[in-house]
């Protein structure tokens, strides 16, 4: 294939009818963890990460695959199936998205080093850029209040541009961006500077590729590719706590790294502060640089990602994807916690309703999210909501129930309501009378008070999505 783009357009436009004739739970088991490659020859391979999965897919899906194929490659390109260790056997190399992404200075090895005795010819080097999706760049990362500084950073860092910190470190939990913006860090820098080399690799593929090139005594293959780059990145380097040997090489080569004048990032759910399973020394390096956290993505960012990412899915799948307003503003109002979550859903949604999303009402769109709606719910009580609100702004619940009008016990009291209409399905009256037998209308002016206070301040913005993220557990 001359291009990746057509096959990974036709690859996207089967996905869709396949998570739908399938379903959710069939598709996310056997089909999401594969990925299209190209073989040897050039022509595309499906490989799945097992044997297992390769297996269950060519019983059960591939000859509506090979179908859903045939219709939507213009091309007429035959598609094979392979497992990961047939693929790597066979010879066959990462589909890349940019010409210079195939390195042709040297060989480039498989996600492990080689099994051979030491006196067998060169020692096989740990792989490079062992996981880099094509998806996670700097064109589908959507910057806002809560990444801009982390974005800016890391655009900076992958432009080769002078004075940059070493180590950077960014932070954040679960479905935060992280890896995406590694993988966007790696993506750019290797466009800026094709003629450098960048590893990027996640923290449990160096330490499996150590441990391999330990018991295959090309440890110093190992030390001399990784030493050898020009910026290394280590998502999750949280995952080598307490595997001594490995901190110990993560040790020297970033210690190494930087001597040389390297770059070198990582990323981890915590500060390096509170990495206290890592060695002292290593998290020592690690705080000594530039430590960025990434915050949850407030509520513009939520809908801004919706967007791109919507956006991005119709022109995979050939076609002008919209959704109603309140669609997107549900989906960007209940799935808070994590950007994968939010990303999970609105693949659901388009996978349900492919072109005809454009017309989904927020009533359909409830139903088809449903069983994902149950299972990340936690019932909250209006008692819950009144003993946070409570918390978070100083006061005692009794308080929120008073007579008291005074803004700095007004202001919380129509929050908590605000949340108690968001967040249980208690009626307005019975609102009302849960805060000290006030009348429906006053939980009605307090919602419309909030609503209109959340567009121009960003305080309490903040204050309602982390109290709804506490609540929400």
């Amino acid at each position: 294939m001359t291009s990746s783009a057509p096959a990974v357009s036709v690859w996207g436009k089967a996905c869709l009818a396949l998570r739908r004739e399938l379903g959710e739970a069939d598709f996310g088991s056997w089909l999401a963890q594969a990925a299209l490659r190209e073989g040897p020859d050039g022509a595309p391979v499906l490989v799945t990460p097992t044997g297992v999965a390769r297996d269950w897919i060519r019983r059960n899906a591939w000859r509506r695959i090979s179908e859903l194929w045939a219709q939507n490659d213009p091309e007429g390109r035959r598609l094979d199936l392979k497992s990961k260790m047939e693929f790597e056997v066979a010879g066959g190399a990462p589909l890349p998205s940019h010409p210079h992404v195939i390195e042709t200075a040297e060989p480039v090895s498989s996600d492990v080093p080689q099994v051979s005795p030491p006196t067998a010819g060169p020692a096989a080097r740990p792989a490079r850029n062992s996981g880099l999706q094509e998806r996670f760049n700097f064109d589908t990362f959507v910057p806002g209040p809560a990444n801009e500084f982390a974005h800016a950073v890391g655009k900076r860092v992958a432009s080769w541009a002078d004075g940059h910190f070493n180590p950077v470190v960014f932070h954040g939990p679960y479905g935060f961006g992280k890896t995406h913006l590694l993988n966007a860090m790696a993506w750019e820098a290797m466009r800026n500077a094709p003629d450098k080399k960048v590893i990027y690799l996640t923290a449990e593929r160096f330490l499996s590729t150590f441990v391999r090139a330990v018991m295959d005594r090309q440890t110093a293959a190992f030390k001399e590719e990784l030493r050898a780059a020009d910026l290394l990145l280590i998502d999750d380097v949280h995952f080598i706590g307490g595997k001594q040997s490995s901190q110990e090489e993560l040790f020297h080569t970033l210690t190494a790294l930087m001597e040389d004048g390297r770059r070198v990032v990582f990323s981890a759910d915590r500060p390096p502060s509170a990495l206290t399973e890592v060695d002292a020394r290593l998290r020592s390096h690690l705080s000594a640089g530039l430590v960025c956290g990434l915050e949850p993505a407030d509520r513009t960012l939520r809908l801004g990602i919706l967007e791109r990412k919507l956006d991005t899915l119709g022109r995979q799948a050939g076609f002008a994807a919209s959704a109603r307003p309140e669609v997107l503003q549900f989906l960007a109002d209940r799935f808070t916690d994590s950007v994968r979550e939010l990303e999970g859903a609105l693949n659901t949604l388009l996978a349900r309703a492919g072109e005809d999303i454009r017309t989904v009402s927020l009533d359909e769109a409830q139903n088809i999210l449903r069983p994902h709606l149950r299972g990340a719910e936690k019932r909250v009580t209006v008692d819950d909501i009144q003993k946070a609100v409570a918390e978070h702004y100083s006061l005692r619940q009794a308080d929120l129930l008073s007579e008291r009008r005074n803004r700095a016990i007004a202001r919380p009291r129509q929050a908590a309501m605000w949340l108690a209409k968001q967040l249980t399905t208690r009626s307005l009256p019975d609102i009302g009378r849960r805060f000290g037998g006030r009348d429906h209308t006053t939980v009605i002016h307090a919602v419309r008070r909030i609503e209109e206070l959340k567009a121009d301040d960003p305080v309490l913005t903040r204050d309602l999505e982390t109290l709804t993220r506490k609540l929400r557990g």
